[in-house]
């Protein structure tokens, strides 16, 4: 049984890591996003 919440504590960790991952891929696309768009309203 030991086994089992192992791999669910394991399988978590892992998501949650993924996810901390995205958020901060999400974020650097954000910004460039906005430089984008700063230049091309300086254009």
């Amino acid at each position: 049984m030991s086994y089992v919440a192992a791999a669910y504590g394991v399988i978590f960790a892992l998501i949650f890591m993924y996810t901390l991952i995205l958020g901060g891929r999400q974020n650097k696309l954000a910004k460039e996003v906005e430089m984008l768009q700063e230049a091309v309203r300086d254009r």
